[in-house]
């Protein structure tokens, strides 16, 4: 297991974070959805700590920001105690790595949770499913991209318990984990602690996972597609292929999102929303997937106000974005974007739980947590000829999908053009999440 230490001894507390290299991408076929169950199943008791007790003790000793996420490259699991609880929440952590109480009534009982989270999150609430939609648009069956997270409801009832404990012994392993912990404390101190509690546990073989094949840059082709559904307003989403992060062109891409899609003082917002009037006010929006592994999505969204069809929305979104591709961005566009970007990291360094997932990400991605300061420094130095580049790139022509939402009354059909789709509908996320 490698450990990562990042001692602040500004407040006595500390971060404890541990990234294990598994996610939905890791999911062998018929099994879509085990990464995201576990992020459950990892807080139902383990050989020491009864069910539901998990929560407990963290709490009793002043523990605080206790959660996990699960994306289709990672799962973490995280939370920030006082310092002097650091062997508390160490202990928690490799109990459940090394001896996990995995039951069928906990099974059972985290399967109906699952199935609740996707009623709330994905099946009941408008526009719910329209990032599923798109990985499975954008990503073809059998890529790791190809489904959400959350995975299929129908693969986790038809699998058995052994299944569940053979994915565990898989991937639930201090060979295949990162251990960060950031605040009042010492390398030594976690070392000697990371010894004691880890340090008997054995790494465990893991499945090798097939081959695939290099996605083209670009998707190759200029997709739309319709779902009728009940929701309240006409809604567009955008995906576009994008360079996977941190490899050479992704930079630029990340300064492009935020010029063109990224608040009220951004191009799509400005054009779409303030001086044509074509979008309500949470339209224009535009942002990175930062899948690490494969190609990433650059996706957007927007609503139009009453009145405006649909496809005039649709084609002065495109319109904007090319807009950047043939004339470039200004220097004040891209002052602002170096700002929020700034402001941004700053953020994501200035809590030791912000701190700590930052350096076990890097950790895990590069085998380097020092990696870290890299980041910052690249984005900045993303000029506006490279910006340019990334639009052109980006939203070339056979590179786009579109994804429109219509009122189910709208006289449409139901459901979406199952020769353009593919299987987006009969199918069914964090992130980073």
């Amino acid at each position: 297991m490698r450990v990562v230490v990042c001692p602040d001894r500004s407040a006595p507390i500390a971060a404890v974070n541990l990234w294990y290299d598994v996610g939905s991408r890791h999911e062998p076929p018929g099994k879509h959805g085990f990464a995201h169950l576990f992020e459950h199943l990892m807080f139902e008791g383990s050989a020491q700590v009864g069910k539901g007790e998990h929560f407990g003790v963290l709490q009793a000793v002043g523990g605080s920001a206790i959660n996990a996420t699960t994306s289709s490259d990672r799962t973490n699991y995280f939370q920030t105690v006082p310092s002097v609880a650091l062997a508390t929440a160490l202990w928690l952590e490799a109990d459940r790595m090394g001896a996990l109480a995995l039951t069928q009534e906990t099974l059972d009982n985290q399967r109906e949770v699952v199935k609740n989270e996707r009623r709330q999150r994905y099946d009941n609430v408008p526009y719910g499913r329209w990032y599923e939609m798109l990985g499975e648009l954008a990503y073809p069956q059998g890529h790791p991209y190809h489904h959400s997270t959350i995975g299929s409801m129908a693969e986790l009832d038809g699998a058995q318990l052994c299944d569940f404990t053979a994915f565990y012994e898989s991937y639930y392993s201090p060979d295949n984990a990162v251990l960060t912990v950031v605040g009042d404390t010492s390398a030594r101190e976690v070392r000697e602690l990371a010894e004691r509690y880890f340090g008997a546990l054995a790494p465990r073989p893991r499945p090798q996972l097939p081959p695939v094949e290099p996605l083209p840059a670009a998707l190759g082709v200029s997709q739309r597609v319709e779902t009728a559904e009940p929701v309240p307003l006409p809604r567009v989403f955008f995906a576009f292929r994008s360079t996977r992060f941190a490899e050479p062109g992704s930079a630029a891409e990340d300064v492009l999102s935020v010029v063109l899609g990224r608040g009220r003082g951004s191009r799509l917002f400005r054009e779409l929303v303030t001086e044509r009037r074509l979008a309500q006010a949470e339209g224009g929006y535009l942002g990175s997937w930062q899948r690490a592994w494969h190609a990433s999505l650059i996706t957007g969204m927007a609503t139009p106000r009453e009145g405006v069809p649909l496809a005039r929305l649709e084609a002065a979104f495109f319109e904007v974005c090319e807009q950047v591709a043939q004339d470039g961005v200004t220097e004040d566009e891209l002052a602002r974007a170096r700002s929020m970007l700034t402001a941004d990291w700053s953020r994501d360094l200035a809590t030791v739980g912000s701190r700590a997932d930052q350096l076990g990400k890097h950790a895990t991605l590069f085998g380097d947590a020092l990696k870290i300061a890299d980041r910052l420094p690249e984005l900045l130095a993303v000029d506006a000829a490279q910006v340019r580049q990334a639009a052109a790139r980006v939203f070339a022509p056979d590179n786009r999908i579109t994804l429109a939402y219509l009122p189910a009354d709208s006289g449409h059909d139901d459901g979406v053009d199952g020769a353009a789709a593919g299987g987006a509908v009969a199918g069914t996320t964090n992130v980073e999440g």
